[in-house]
């Protein structure tokens, strides 16, 4: 039968398909509306899936942060590629994740795929879907985390474009409160910049450092040294990784003259209580798969 291009207009404002896509949909279903709609929601939602299988390591980490300081909200959401990342939409949809992540009371991204996205009628993970079929990528919200500072602030931090964000909680006795403030975003800045694995040196767990010990104990042991000076040897660079990886051991990024550590005791009433640090893509492995360039190529090469 004959399609009119009233019909395959309709059907664009209705599903925002292409027009070849919406034409061949009505040819599929003899022209009946209702039928070519669920048509292609059921081929987007067909993409969308076999898009969801691909490794998705670019993305945005975003913060929210309440007007006075005591609570917040940091969210990875990734994509495959950087271009996406800058992408307005994906951006606009980063936005929205992080509006919902805050109103809600989900604890687990499980929780949160079932929370309906504000400003919308899909859950969650339906939205996602959307999103995957609209952009062209796969597309997932990896994690996130909410601060709840009921004794101080929080400081918040985020750099390189959305590629590393911070958040870290002050408790706080006293002082100017502008002064912790500052202390908080800057020692956030440092976070993001230097990576520490631990806050002080009593946190660090025993089997990291008995972990660490050993890899020590491995590379003084090839000096071929006796074991007093082997064990001197591993004793001072377990030292110095103490120093480097434990925050309040480690330089101030902008005053290298000082430790964080010297720059809390600096700032009346600031005890640094604890901190959270994202890296888009952290831990992600990249599988060894087709990329999406190559995907592109072989499709326009009609394999």
């Amino acid at each position: 039968m004959a399609i009119s291009a009233q019909d395959v207009k309709e059907l664009r404002q209705l599903s925002g398909a292409g027009i070849m896509d919406c034409k061949k949909a009505l040819e599929e279903t003899d022209g009946d509306l209702d039928e070519a709609l669920a048509f292609l929601q059921k081929k987007g939602q067909a993409a969308a899936e076999k898009k969801a299988g691909r490794t998705a390591a670019e993305g945005l980490i975003e913060t929210w942060i309440d007007d006075d300081r005591t609570t917040a909200v940091m969210v990875e959401v990734n994509c495959e590629t950087d271009f996406v990342a800058q992408n307005d939409q994906f951006k606009v949809f980063v936005d929205k994740i992080v509006e919902t992540v805050q109103v809600s009371k989900a604890s687990s991204i499980d929780e949160l795929n079932e929370v309906t996205v504000v400003g919308e009628d899909a859950n969650v993970a339906d939205y996602i879907t959307d999103q995957i079929t609209t952009i062209g990528e796969n597309i997932n919200v990896r994690r996130f985390i909410r601060y709840e500072a009921a004794e101080g602030l929080i400081g918040a931090y985020v750099h390189a474009g959305g590629q590393i964000g911070v958040l870290v909680e002050v408790k706080v006795d006293g002082g100017d409160r502008d002064d912790i403030e500052s202390f908080a975003r800057d020692v956030a800045m440092h976070i993001a910049a230097m990576n520490p694995g631990y806050l002080r040196e009593d946190d660090i767990p025993e089997e990291d450092e008995e972990a660490q010990r050993e890899i020590l104990r491995a590379q003084a042991e090839e000096m071929d040294k006796p074991d007093p000076v082997i064990k001197k040897i591993v004793s001072g660079r377990l030292q110095k990784w103490r120093g480097e990886n434990v925050l309040v051991n480690q330089p101030f990024v902008k005053d290298s003259d000082i430790t964080i550590g010297d720059l809390e005791g600096d700032t009346e009433g600031a005890t640094l209580a604890s901190f959270v640090r994202y890296e888009v893509g952290e831990g992600i492995e990249e599988e060894d798969e087709k990329s999406l360039s190559e995907e592109v190529a072989e499709q326009l090469r009609g394999t």
